[in-house]
């Protein structure tokens, strides 16, 4: 009974924290955002590949589809794993669509494009191309949920936000990589953004896990964040910066928490 108690908190408070940022309860079920945690302190171990599939051609992906955990990995004009910001993807999200159960491999070209509100779900990055995934849906309403899964040997982001609307991060790991999540700095088109990072495993070395526009009205909200390696504390939890439209670098004006922008406190960070 006890037991049950205890978990049926940590749901109740997850789902109010969802709740707070307009994520709907059944919209958290429906892509196992509530799924039970692992052992305490331990990271998830890696899948093994089951079977490889190369892609010169971009996936793309209304409804489900189900890697079954191949690997999947670009060839042709999708054999780059550069920072070339012209790349295609492995995969193309539709608005709705589900990716699950994919690894992808090198080359991984510019990794996922999701256009509307998508899930990726159990989803791993060997070796992120230009970005892991990107957001890209004009709608203020748009909910991207990344469930499982991770990344790793980024040079620079992992998660690239350009649209609108709201992104969850859970039950997600990362290591040896630039930033998290970025919320596009100088895009032609910018939006407010939200963004929850929950239930997080971050091993160094690392810039950033999130950096938004406290300008356009971003938020950052970091629940339950474990960081690995990192004893000096090098890696910036949340960075605000100014964002323009007109292509121009974006300046960092703060890191840390404020409660407006970057919204967590210490106690939500641990280090080991």
């Amino acid at each position: 009974m006890t037991s049950h108690q205890r978990k049926t908190g940590r749901r109740r408070a997850v789902v109010g924290g969802l709740s707070a940022l307009g994520i709907t309860g059944a919209a958290v079920l429906t892509t196992g955002l509530l799924a039970p945690a692992g052992a305490a302190g331990a990271v998830p171990a890696w899948p093994t590949a089951k079977g490889g599939k190369p892609v010169a051609t971009t996936i793309e992906v209304s409804g489900t589809y189900d890697g079954k955990l191949q690997r999947f990995h670009g060839t042709g004009e999708l054999g780059s794993d550069g920072q070339d910001e012209s790349q295609k993807p492995v995969f193309v999200l539709k608005d709705g669509a589900v990716l699950k159960n994919v690894i992808i491999g090198t080359p991984a070209a510019d990794g996922v494009h999701c256009l509307g509100s998508c899930t990726l779900q159990n989803v791993w990055w060997e070796n992120v191309g230009e970005d892991a995934a990107t957001f890209k849906s004009t709608s203020a309403s748009a909910v991207y949920a990344v469930y499982g899964g991770g990344a790793r040997s980024a040079s620079d982001k992992v998660f690239q936000f350009n649209g609108a609307g709201k992104l969850v991060v859970t039950r997600f790991q990362v290591s040896d990589f630039g930033k998290l999540v970025r919320s596009c700095g100088n895009c032609k088109k910018q939006y407010r953004r939200t963004i929850l990072i929950n239930d997080v495993d971050v091993t160094a070395p690392g810039k950033s896990i999130v950096g938004v526009n406290a300008g356009y009205g971003d938020t950052a909200t970091l629940r339950n964040v474990r960081i690995h390696g990192d004893t000096k504390k090098k890696i910036k939890p949340c960075t605000r910066f100014t964002g323009n439209d007109t292509g121009k670098e974006p300046k960092e004006i703060g890191t840390g928490p404020d409660g407006t922008t970057c919204r967590y406190s210490a106690g939500d960070l641990s280090y080991d």
